[in-house]
């Protein structure tokens, strides 16, 4: 099943349906940061390779922003879990899903930006 989330499509259902899913699963949360930011990083390099006018130094900043992402959210998700373990969880995979969404909205900047100078 295909779902979208701000226009973008996931296929992955439990990512943007389940957000309050009573089952936490580390080893969900974990593949669900790998996708996100994978597929993220992906939607930079087709980009990339599609218009050779882009600005390398803006994508470059973007690819070096979403790798800090993403080692800061493994951390977080292998790190210790003090008190409601359901809370933390449901909190991270809204982190995620926010801090991507923001990558997404500078990368469109770029592209509008792009398409302006064309």
């Amino acid at each position: 099943m295909i779902c979208t989330l701000r226009g973008y499509l996931w296929k992955k259902t439990y990512l943007c349906i389940e957000l309050i899913q009573i089952d936490m699963n580390l080893r969900d949360i974990k593949k669900d940061i790998e996708y996100v930011l994978g597929a993220f990083i992906d939607d930079c390099g087709v980009f990339a390779t599609i218009n050779a006018k882009a600005s390398d130094e803006e994508l470059a900043g973007l690819f070096e922003e979403a790798a800090d992402l993403y080692n800061e959210l493994k951390d977080k998700a292998n790190a210790k879990v003090e008190g409601s373990k359901k809370a933390y969880f449901t909190a991270l995979r809204k982190e995620v899903l926010d801090k991507t969404d923001a990558l997404y909205e500078k990368l469109s900047e770029v592209v509008k930006k792009t398409k302006a100078e064309a």
